[in-house]
């Protein structure tokens, strides 16, 4: 049974969650704060957790950051703001997906669903093979990626596209088809979404960010050129 950390300062709120978070046969424990979160995660083992934006004290990038410090958990945020920065400020560090507030609470079981889905089939599946490019390399089951044999690391949302778009090279991929096969459902058509987290994992690949390619009006590629 999955163990969800539901970590928001607003109690009505957080029995929301839970009621449909049982009802969906996940276990759950709640936090009021961000500190209560990183104390909690500190003593027991959760499958993901799910993390207000605004809260006093810690806010949730605060404690996104703490939980990065010493665990790669799933990590759901939960924001009344839909700014640009914050968004791409979650992704650096490290966030899997955002929920914007007010939000529909089947819709927020399925992301959660999502995320636990892409992120256990890992722990089962049968070793395979690095891929590289020049001095970019991609080890999918160590979900690893090495510059120039430097290890960066990527929050998990940008491996998995970038070894998406990795294992489709030469290939035009939509930002509806990346939605589906990275997100792993219909992402209610937000293409923005595939954009942001494109932004970011050029910014962490640096030098080889030319790798990934828009091809306006369709989506992205991954191509090797004589400029990359």
């Amino acid at each position: 049974m999955p163990h969800i950390l539901i970590t928001d300062d607003d109690p009505h709120l957080r029995r929301l969650v839970r009621t449909y978070a049982e009802l969906e046969g996940f276990e759950c424990t709640e936090a009021g704060e961000g500190a209560a979160a990183v104390t909690a995660l500190k003593q027991s083992t959760f499958d993901l957790v799910l993390l207000d934006v605004m809260m006093p004290g810690p806010d949730g990038f605060e404690t996104l950051e703490a939980i990065r410090g010493f665990s790669q958990v799933p990590v759901i945020m939960l924001t009344a703001r839909n700014e640009e920065y914050d968004k791409l400020n979650g992704f650096r560090l490290g966030v899997d997906d955002y929920v914007a507030k007010p939000f529909s609470p089947k819709e927020l079981m399925a992301r959660i669903g999502a995320v636990l889905r892409r992120t256990q089939v890992h722990t089962s599946a049968p070793v395979t093979k690095e891929l590289a490019f020049g001095g970019l390399s991609i080890f999918p089951d160590s979900r690893i990626v090495t510059l120039d044999e430097k290890k960066i690391s990527l929050p998990p949302k940008e491996f998995d596209l970038l070894y998406k778009l990795a294992q489709n090279e030469h290939i035009v991929l939509s930002r509806d088809k990346l939605l589906e096969t990275v997100w792993g459902y219909r992402y209610c058509g937000d293409a923005r979404t595939v954009d942001t987290h494109i932004k970011s994992l050029r910014e962490h690949i640096g030098p080889y960010r030319k790798l990934i390619q828009t091809v306006w009006g369709v989506g992205y590629k991954f191509e090797k050129t004589e400029e990359n």
